[in-house]
């Protein structure tokens, strides 16, 4: 069995001055953890946030490949890249763990198809189309409804990314985007980190419609496992905490990485935060639950979004818990096959299929 998470911001943490062969506190992603998690690879995001213009994202993507390339090279007794399915299951063999790279929001294109190529060209398998705002490419789930779905460009991107054999990521994309995707696109897409609306009404989540189109193309929802996606009750219980008045203090952070004081303080945030009741990690294997019984086994896998997220599910502190989620899907009667199909095989499925 391969163990793969499709979705992991650790690029960002890295640009944080985190070093991935420490076990480090307050992190959810370090390769002493990803061993301890039985997790064989995973796709590590360069995101790149909404608020940059075209010429910022490029430059903030390319110094998070940079940084991604020199952790590589310091741990090349660790991990490897991988760009296919093959190379990763070689890297198990020999002991090491495959990174992937996704491109989170399509922002650093602009309007060039060269920069798709570019990026394609470094190794990204997989691109977010959007991310918290519209761009170039289509309308977010967040956003104002820019392009009412794809933009004329867009549906560019989507026919080069098919012809590249570049995965279309849909996390984060309006509605009316998803269902442009699904008509334009010539390859099975997927959700690399997303939940069921039917579980939590957080618009980031696919609605019953959506994920059954999804299935019905050939992809996959990964699930993610932010308690905020999971749980509608966990936003009640974060409102009334009054916490969100402190998210200025992880922005302080970021500006300033290297100042101790500021770590130490957006670290106290998070125990705060992480000290509020949250759901239980079981919460995922609900979502996959509701999944299965729409468009059976095929159609789910897990991203867990561990790094760009700032709280975790009861249970799910990092990655080092990660085959909890299958101890409780063997809990719930799922076979060995199935729990294969879900840990990794779903997605390589599909991923197969769009870069063969």
């Amino acid at each position: 069995m391969f163990v793969l998470d499709s979705h992991c911001d650790t690029p960002s943490q890295i640009l944080r001055l985190r070093d991935l062969s420490l076990d480090n506190d307050h992190a959810h992603v370090d390769f002493p953890k990803l061993a301890r998690g039985g997790v064989d690879g995973a796709f590590f995001a360069i995101y790149v946030p909404a608020s940059l213009g075209q010429v910022e994202a490029e430059a903030y993507a390319d110094l998070l490949l940079e940084r991604l390339n020199v952790t590589m090279e310091a741990n090349q007794d660790k991990a490897a890249y991988a760009q296919t399915s093959d190379q990763a299951f070689l890297n198990k063999e020999k002991g090491l763990f495959s990174v992937f790279i996704g491109l989170e929001n399509g922002s650093p294109l602009g309007t060039s198809l060269e920069k798709l190529q570019k990026y394609y060209d470094q190794g990204v398998r997989y691109m977010t189309l959007c991310h918290s705002a519209d761009n170039e490419i289509c309308d977010s789930c967040a956003a104002a409804k820019r392009w009412g779905g794809l933009s004329p460009f867009g549906r560019e991107v989507v026919r080069e990314m098919n012809r590249l054999g570049m995965l279309i990521d849909v996390s984060h994309i309006s509605d009316d985007s998803f269902y442009d995707v699904i008509r334009h696109s010539s390859k099975p897409v997927v959700a690399t980190h997303s939940c069921c609306r039917a579980l939590a009404s957080h618009p980031r989540n696919m609605t019953d419609d959506m994920i059954k189109a999804l299935a019905a193309a050939g992809g996959v929802i990964q699930i993610n496992f932010y308690p905020f996606f999971l749980d509608d009750g966990f936003r009640k219980v974060f409102d009334a905490s009054g916490l969100a008045e402190k998210e200025h203090i992880e922005a302080e952070f970021i500006k300033d990485p290297a100042d101790e004081k500021k770590r130490q303080s957006w670290n106290q945030v998070q125990d705060e935060i992480q000290s509020l009741q949250r759901p239980s990690y079981t919460r995922i294997v609900d979502h996959i639950d509701h999944v299965v019984s729409l468009v059976g086994i095929d159609h789910v896998g897990l991203g867990s979004d561990f790094d760009g997220i700032e709280v975790t599910p009861e249970g799910m502190e990092d990655i080092s818990k990660f085959s909890l989620v299958f101890d409780e899907m063997r809990r719930r009667g799922y076979t060995e096959e199935d729990i294969e199909k879900v840990a990794g095989g779903n997605f390589f499925r599909v991923f197969d299929q769009v870069t063969a």
